[in-house]
């Protein structure tokens, strides 16, 4: 089965933001054994629009499209469907039914654009959201005269990613898997890895990072986290289970200590789970991470309510290099697990210039009662990237000495 991916919105086309849906649609087609031919991506107007849908019907057999479902005047998704189809609006009073009551949950009226939501094209189906006001279309569209026969089936969801990534696990991969002639079970495991780059850990994974395997094992980078998404066809679960298993075993032999956390752990958490399991607590200390690294510890801390973090503190960053004399961040690590009485201390000193034109660097270091262990660790990347690369290099300290 062929498929194409469209996303809609201004937003997209003049790159105001990244398209991160399509890329996390793809991986999700894959997973199921549909090929993704085609992306596009359209402007929020109607003319635009139905040339993107009836260009993708006449050439791919499967559509997904994120974005356009809203209530304002730009969310013209619903419309383009209608037009293409060929069949019109029809209201569904169990749609508005259903969105009437989360404004009523929330104690708000609701405001009467919200009533664009319940509309359909007559004969599509309606995809339920269970975190927005958006439900998605699912629509059988025809093809232009000369195209190949049947048609094409298209799945139309919200743009926001919480909602639409809910929809296609609930409704939609369940119904594009009973649309394949060998329809099964899905399985997936995300196997969680921090301390090395994308390309390095797929160098470290010989054959299992290519198409056609089974199963399937994906590779993607986020915020310097990299995560391998093993994905098993079967028969039943036992089946999948039995496939996803021998190649978890396989990463972890390969991947050693890179292996951190599955599904949705991150290395705060294994950070905090490894100081948990000795009894241990933690404070820290930044300059170079702007409250990055008290942010993760205490984000983890909530999630885990396990008592370690005990607080920290946020000093500001030097106006410029110059003013960047040098930090005892030992001292700095020492003085802030003494403040809070914790048993580690974490600190990130200030951005400070490498041994290398245009590189910068900054110390991380780590105290115990056993004394102080010191990081220089390099700012790669950009923008939030170094940032966050550094605190969960701080973090990733903790894991690797108690994990």
């Amino acid at each position: 089965m062929r498929a194409e991916v469209i996303a809609i919105g201004d937003e997209l086309t003049t790159g105001q933001r990244l398209d991160t849906n399509s890329q996390w649609l793809s991986a999700e087609l894959a997973a199921l054994g549909v090929t993704v031919r085609f992306h596009t991506t359209a402007t929020d107007s109607l003319e635009d629009g139905i040339e993107a849908f009836r260009r993708a019907a006449s050439r791919v057999e499967l559509v997904v499209s994120t974005g356009g479902l809203g209530p304002t005047a730009d969310d013209l998704t619903r419309d383009v469907l209608a037009e293409v189809s060929r069949e019109p609006l029809e209201l569904s009073d169990a749609a508005l039914a259903a969105v009437e009551s989360r404004f009523a949950r929330r104690g708000m009226p609701m405001p009467a654009s919200n009533r664009l939501q319940a509309m359909f094209p007559r004969g599509s189906r309606i995809v339920d959201n269970p975190e927005g006001t958006a439900p998605g279309i699912d629509i059988d569209l025809p093809r232009d005269a000369g195209r190949p026969a049947g048609s094409c089936r298209v799945f139309a969801l919200p743009g926001v990613p919480s909602e639409m990534k809910r929809m296609w696990r609930d409704s939609v991969a369940p119904a594009i898997l009973a649309m394949q002639p060998e329809a099964g079970t899905v399985l997936f495991r995300r196997i969680k890895c921090f301390g090395a780059g994308e390309s390095a850990i797929e160098a470290m994974l010989p054959d299992l990072i290519r198409r056609g395997r089974d199963p399937l094992v994906g590779i993607t980078a986020h915020e310097a986290t990299i995560t391998l998404r093993i994905a098993a066809r079967g028969r039943d679960e036992s089946e999948c289970l039995a496939k996803i298993d021998p190649t978890e075993r396989l990463i972890r032999e390969h991947l050693g200590m890179l292996v951190f956390g599955v599904e949705d752990e991150e290395i705060e958490d294994a950070a905090v789970a490894a100081a948990a399991s000795r009894g241990l607590s933690l404070a820290t200390s930044e300059i170079a991470t702007k409250g990055c690294l008290a942010s993760l510890a205490a984000e983890a801390e909530a999630r885990r309510s396990a008592g370690v973090y005990r607080g920290g503190s946020v000093l500001p960053v030097p106006r410029s290099h110059a003013d960047r004399s040098p930090h005892d961040v030992g001292g700095v690590a020492a003085a802030v697990r003494s403040s809070f009485g914790a048993d580690i201390g974490l600190a990130i000193g200030p951005e400070l210039p490498g041994p290398e034109p245009g590189r910068t660097h900054a110390t991380i270091a780590m105290a115990t009662a056993s004394g102080i262990e010191i990081v220089e660790h390099v700012l790669g990347g950009a923008g939030s990237l170094r940032v966050s690369r550094a605190a969960k290099s701080a973090l990733d300290l903790v894991r690797r000495r108690w994990g």
